[in-house]
């Protein structure tokens, strides 16, 4: 079955459609809606906007962009949507500018599914400050990071649609190495370091390589210059468009190239040699970056390897959706899936909750009240064997949530014997026959 995947990176929040107040504005420079807009827009058209279905759907998009999971790079982790409640994930990661993001969705359900992907830019004031949108019916979704900074990325279907999906984060560099049979572990001097006695600061990286060994393009664009300075000796700058920067090679024992020249990625721009200031020195490629209007850039994040692939093992399918409780004594719910992470809160025994997603090693579990976090495997324990049995001794009305104000369902009798399952405030979770459960205030 095909399923097509919405990948955009959208404005945060849409006047009228829901609060987001800890998040501000974005302006998108495409000029056009992005495919979670428009499915706003239709929400509207249709009036589902005012049904209660439609508002929670929007209210999840912004509660997803307040309340984010904290993940590491690379990272990947299973999910679940159910089809009769409106959920929308937020997972936010640290990315550096050089870096390239490479987003893979797999979805698996039913019926196909609209997946709406988001990436947003946060600034240090949890604004969104830029955004851009891209839609595609692949799987994977690529972007070059512009401003190093935090990036939220929130995934959402459409209304009343069951989804499972496998999300897979990575990173690799903007560029490639610019030695051939090089990498960035064989960097010999970084981009800040002092250079004639403090008088001035290294504006890029060194890469020893023997004479000769092909300097190549880093990224397709044109040859801007090709000549000599006291410094750089034989020197190339190769324009790269796509990020608004240039490339410096230097120290070149030669070029292979000429000024206008347009180049691809791989193309030999010169040789490695010593010239310039570097005759004392063995050969090696002086490499630097300059970005219009900011000068000297560090070229490492640029073109370091990347991390590989994510190797979390995934947790299975069967698992997503279960009830669950607390086993330990006492277990916090966290931020992140790591034990150094923030704890979001303390639970005690019997706490109940949702396994909605995560990975074999770190389950993404959600409370009756919303709050959404991490647990290990070990801290919780299936709900299918009750904490105890007790029978009614007054009329109790049973309910279909762990809220006073839920809809009874209906009021069991006195003498009523049900299986208490798990706790959340002042309320429990019971079992009153196969496939009859329910909240009740014991």
């Amino acid at each position: 079955m095909r399923f097509l995947l919405y990948f955009s990176v959208a404005i945060a929040c849409t006047a009228g459609l829901f609060a987001c107040t800890a998040v501000g504005p974005a302006t998108n420079i495409f000029g056009t809606d992005t495919p979670h807009e428009q499915y706003e827009r239709s929400l509207k058209r249709a009036d589902l906007d005012r049904t209660a279905l439609g508002s929670d759907w929007l209210a999840a998009a912004g509660r997803a962009l307040q309340d984010s999971l904290k993940i590491t790079l690379p990272y990947r982790e299973t999910g679940y949507f159910p089809a009769n409640r409106p959920i929308a994930i937020g997972y936010t990661l640290n990315a550096t500018r050089g870096d390239r993001l490479l987003i893979r969705v797999q979805t698996q359900g039913q019926q196909s599914a609209r997946v709406f992907i988001d990436v947003f830019e946060v600034d240090s004031k949890n604004r969104v400050t830029r955004a851009i949108s891209a839609q595609s019916d692949t799987a994977v979704l690529t972007w070059d990071v512009r401003r190093t900074r935090a990036h939220l990325i929130r995934i959402q279907p459409e209304l009343l649609r069951s989804v499972g999906y496998t999300i897979s984060i990575t990173r690799e560099p903007v560029l490639a190495f610019p030695v051939q049979g090089r990498n960035s572990s064989q960097i010999s001097s970084y981009f800040g370091v002092p250079r004639d006695g403090g008088r001035r600061r290294h504006e890029g990286i060194d890469i020893f390589a023997p004479k000769e060994t092909p300097a190549i393009a880093s990224v397709g664009g044109t040859i801007a210059e090709v000549g000599t300075n006291e410094l750089g000796g034989n020197v190339v700058f190769l324009n790269d468009d796509a990020h608004n920067q240039r490339l410096y090679y230097a120290h070149l024992d030669r070029w292979n190239v000429t000024t206008g020249q347009r180049v691809s990625p791989g193309d030999t721009i010169g040789f490695v040699g010593n010239t310039g200031n570097a005759r004392t020195t063995g050969p090696h490629l002086h490499f630097g970056i300059y970005a219009d209007g900011e000068g000297a850039l560090d070229p490492l994040p640029f073109v370091r390897l990347g991390r590989g692939p994510a190797r979390q093992p995934l947790l299975t399918a069967n698992r997503l959706g279960d009830s669950a409780r607390v086993s330990a004594k006492q277990a916090t719910i966290r931020l992140a899936p790591t034990a150094d992470s923030p704890g979001l809160r303390q639970l005690p025994r019997a706490a109940a909750l949702t396994i909605v997603g995560g990975t074999a090693d770190w389950l993404r579990v959600e409370l009756p009240d919303g709050l959404t976090g991490y647990l290990t495997p070990a801290s919780i324990e299936t709900v299918q064997k009750p904490i105890r049995r007790v029978a009614l001794t007054t009329p109790t009305d049973l309910r279909a949530a762990a809220d006073v104000r839920a809809a009874i369902m209906q009021t069991l009798p006195v003498g009523t014997a049900v299986d208490v399952l798990a706790t959340a405030g002042g309320l429990q979770l019971v079992r009153i026959k196969p496939g009859l459960l329910g909240w009740v205030a014991l």
